[in-house]
């Protein structure tokens, strides 16, 4: 949730050679006609009936899965509504995503009261914390060092990362790859898990301004899930509904992040610096193909490319700018990656498997 960016506008596995990350060094104006032409089709306005529209099924859903649980009781039937929970869940966090970017609204005071009642209070992650974390992204996508998202962590995606792992993050790493989609189902509890460690931590990116708000909503939302549970579900039934929840929400999340970037070019430091903003985010950012169910599963993040380039543009607009900025990196020569979303995740999934490749051939020199 880049506000900063938006206002501006893998040698071994894990780093481009030089030669294809940089066809040319770049400047800033290169990215000036491509905005021009952007900005004169509307493409940057908001849309605030159709996020209105948006959001208000989302809370109908949410309330329609609420009535459920009350209606149906301590039945085990129940639980066929998690996986439902679990998708309208992703759709708070895609419009958390959204209003952080200011996509729904310029007004910075009413868009981060929308990310707050959809981050904090119904999905139970912290606002400031992920904006700390995705501004960051956001400025340097795929830069080792600079880039939280390619930092190293039970899944690394650098050769350089990998080296010197033993124990249990070495035989990790070595099957990172198969891993994958296993782990992501901890990335609906990660998130919150992170989220608290920030607010109720000293030095943390959250303001002492903002803690009391954020730490409110947090707890308010752990206190109504877990209400909700317990009084409508017996104490087994409780747990099984929230482990299906949680899983397939981590799940959802991650089958929506992974084709953006992984598996993409990660420059070398002095390299990626000779990048303008163009260069930049193209050339680390990958497109998936799909209509309106993509659009949809993916919370619009299928147009990585567009969304880099234009944070602050609304997600219904994504689709619009995207053959303008085909077109222009094609005049330019700039590789425009776009794939199909199972060749997505084979493509990241190589990746992560190379990059525990001589981990691999160590154990088995061993």
């Amino acid at each position: 949730m880049s506000q900063a960016v938006a206002s501006a506008a893998e040698a071994p596995p894990g780093r481009a050679p030089a030669s294809a990350a940089a066809p040319r060094t770049t400047t800033g104006s290169e990215f000036a006609p491509l905005l021009r032409q952007v900005r004169e089709q509307g493409l940057l306005e908001r849309r605030a009936g159709w996020y209105t529209r948006t959001v208000t099924t989302g809370l109908m859903a949410l309330g329609a899965i609420v009535y459920g649980l009350v209606a149906l009781g301590p039945t085990w039937w129940a639980l066929l509504l998690a996986p439902p929970f679990a998708v309208v869940t992703a759709r708070m966090a895609f419009i958390g995503h959204d209003a952080g970017h200011s996509q729904i609204t310029a007004n910075r005071s009413t868009g981060r009261l929308v990310q707050l009642v959809h981050a904090n209070l119904l999905l139970g992650m912290s606002q400031e914390w992920w904006n700390d974390k995705h501004n960051k992204h956001h400025a340097n996508p795929n830069h080792v060092g600079k880039d939280p998202d390619v930092a190293p962590d039970v899944i690394v995606f650098t050769k350089d990362h990998a080296a010197g792992r033993t124990g249990f993050a070495g035989r990790l790493t070595r099957h990172q790859a198969w891993l994958f989609f296993p782990l992501t189902t901890l990335e609906g509890v990660a998130l919150k898990i992170h989220g608290f460690r920030a607010v109720f931590s000293r030095g943390g990116p959250v303001p002492p301004a903002r803690r009391t708000r954020e730490a409110t909503l947090l707890l308010v939302h752990v206190a109504a899930y877990v209400s909700l549970l317990v009084t409508t579900l017996s104490p087994p039934q409780a747990l099984v509904f929230l482990l299906i929840h949680q899983m397939l929400l981590g799940l959802h999340l991650g089958m929506s992040f992974a084709p953006n970037h992984k598996g993409m070019q990660m420059p070398e430091p002095e390299v990626y610096e000779t990048l303008g903003h163009l260069r930049k985010q193209v050339l680390t950012s990958r497109n998936i193909r799909g209509g309106v169910l993509t659009d949809w599963f993916l919370g619009g993040l299928n147009y990585q490319i567009e969304h880099h380039l234009f944070p602050s543009m609304p997600r219904p607009h994504l689709r619009l700018a995207q053959p303008l900025v085909r077109a222009y990196c094609g005049s330019l020569g700039i590789p425009y990656t776009e794939t199909g979303l199972v060749d997505s995740y084979r493509q990241a999934l190589a990746h992560l498997h190379e990059v525990g490749e001589p981990l691999r051939a160590d154990a088995q020199g061993n």
